[in-house]
């Protein structure tokens, strides 16, 4: 049967034909079953947390190391692997870390007791080279390998190294009080230097500017002398030319002013003229035309006037005429009416009187309750006794009928109902 591992792990196979073992790191091998045995080993790398507590060193001072260790069983020496697998062959992982931790903090101790605090303090390297060199000569008899060993950590119960720090401490600050001091002190002078040299350089700067302004203000002065005086006479010049040119202007108005005038008096006599014209056509002529129109309707007016009078004073004649012949025949009916009336007074006596009563009893009765066909809305109020709402208003209006024919015989001194009780007499 084949068997295969990956780099990270060597197979031993031992047996019949297998003598010494055969040992293959990261490969393929051709076993024999029953008659040949296989066994595996790790070639992982291991990490090693490696502590020794409150180890004495060289002048009696007990400090706290820590250090990280990296170890592996070198499977490319046949020498170191075959080591490593007598004397591991069968073990785990943990197991084989747990040898090779026991063996690393031994030597770490061993190392720590032949130093001093300030050379473990002070110089990590050489004790981590040191640790390292002790370690690897004996690991390797195992056929691990040490691949890395590095100082994590130092303390200790005593503030032995925080007392160092201190001393230390106050070395460097005063150092760097010291440096400081100098270095302001060098630093002040070179300031103090270059303000001077700043100051000079300013100076003559200054001085050199100063001697500028001052032939530029001569030349400017110069250029502005004469700058001016070719500007006073451009200025006059101009002035000049201004009060030139102003005087042709006026003229130049002046002339129209003139044509505007001689204008305006011509539109003014072209406008009396129109006026005059306007006033003949608009006033004189319709004033003669009004005039003469006036004169014939004063003649038509008194014309209709007489005629009128004429006619109406017919007209009264005729109209009188006929009022006293209408009023003549008119006299003449109503005395004949009333002889009849009178005559037939004579006749019918009492009877009649009734008759003419009772024909005008329904116009009176009519009068009587026209204002109540008029009322429209009627709030009749109930004492408790009798008739109530329309029954009510009929009552009263009979009521008030019912006390006509006392009212018609104290007018007239004529009692109906003792007519309507005679019989009345034949009519001849």
């Amino acid at each position: 049967m084949f068997f295969t591992c990956g780099p990270n792990e060597a197979m031993v196979v031992s047996g019949f034909c297998r003598s010494p073992p055969v040992m293959v790191a990261g490969g393929r091998v051709f076993v024999l079953p029953c008659i040949q045995q296989i066994q595996r080993i790790s070639l992982n790398t291991l990490t090693l947390n490696v502590k020794s507590e409150k180890v004495y060193t060289r002048h009696g001072v007990p400090i706290s190391v820590t250090g990280i260790a990296q170890v592996k069983i070198q499977g490319q020496n046949k020498e170191m692997l075959a080591a490593a697998c007598q004397m591991f062959l069968g073990k785990t992982e943990s197991e084989i870390t747990h040898i090779a931790l026991e063996t690393l903090e031994g030597h770490q101790r061993a190392i720590m007791a032949h130093m001093t605090v300030e050379e473990i303090y002070k110089d990590r390297q050489k004790f981590s080279e040191q640790v390292f060199k002790v370690a690897s000569s004996d690991l390797v008899n195992m056929g691990i390998s040490v691949v890395s060993y590095t100082l994590k950590d130092i303390h200790d119960d005593q503030d032995y190294l925080h007392s160092l720090g201190k001393a230390r401490t106050a070395q460097v600050q005063k150092d760097a009080r010291i440096g400081e001091a100098e270095a302001k002190r060098d630093a002040g002078i070179r300031e103090a230097k270059a303000k001077q040299q700043k100051l000079s350089a300013q100076y003559l700067n200054e001085i050199e500017m100063a001697k500028a302004q001052r032939d530029y203000e001569l030349k400017k002065a110069a250029y502005d002398i004469e700058v001016n005086t070719r500007k006073a006479e451009s200025d006059l010049a101009y002035q000049l030319q201004v009060a030139k040119t102003k005087q042709k202007i006026e003229e130049q108005k002046m002339q129209v002013l003139v044509v505007e005038r001689a204008q305006q008096i011509n539109l003014q006599e072209q406008e009396i003229i129109r006026r005059e014209r306007e006033l003949e056509a608009t006033i004189k002529k319709p004033a003669e035309a009004e005039r003469y129109r006036l004169e014939k309707l004063a003649e038509a007016e008194r014309s209709q006037l007489i005629m009128q009078a004429e006619a109406e004073a017919e007209s009264v004649r005729v109209k009188g005429e006929a009022r006293a012949f209408a009023i003549e025949a008119k006299a003449r009916a109503d005395a004949e009416q009333v002889a009849k009336k009178a005559e037939a007074f004579r006749q019918y006596s009492d009877a009649a009187m009734a008759d003419m009563l009772l024909q005008r009893l329904p116009e009176v009765a009519e009068e009587i309750s026209r204002p109540l066909s008029s009322v429209q809305r009627v709030t009749l109020v109930s004492s408790g006794d009798g008739a109530v709402g329309a029954a009510k208003l009929t009552g009263e209006v009979l009521g008030i009928l019912d006390k006509l024919p006392d009212t018609v015989e104290k007018l007239t001194g004529i009692s109906i109902s003792q007519i309507s009780q005679k019989k009345p007499g034949r009519m001849s």
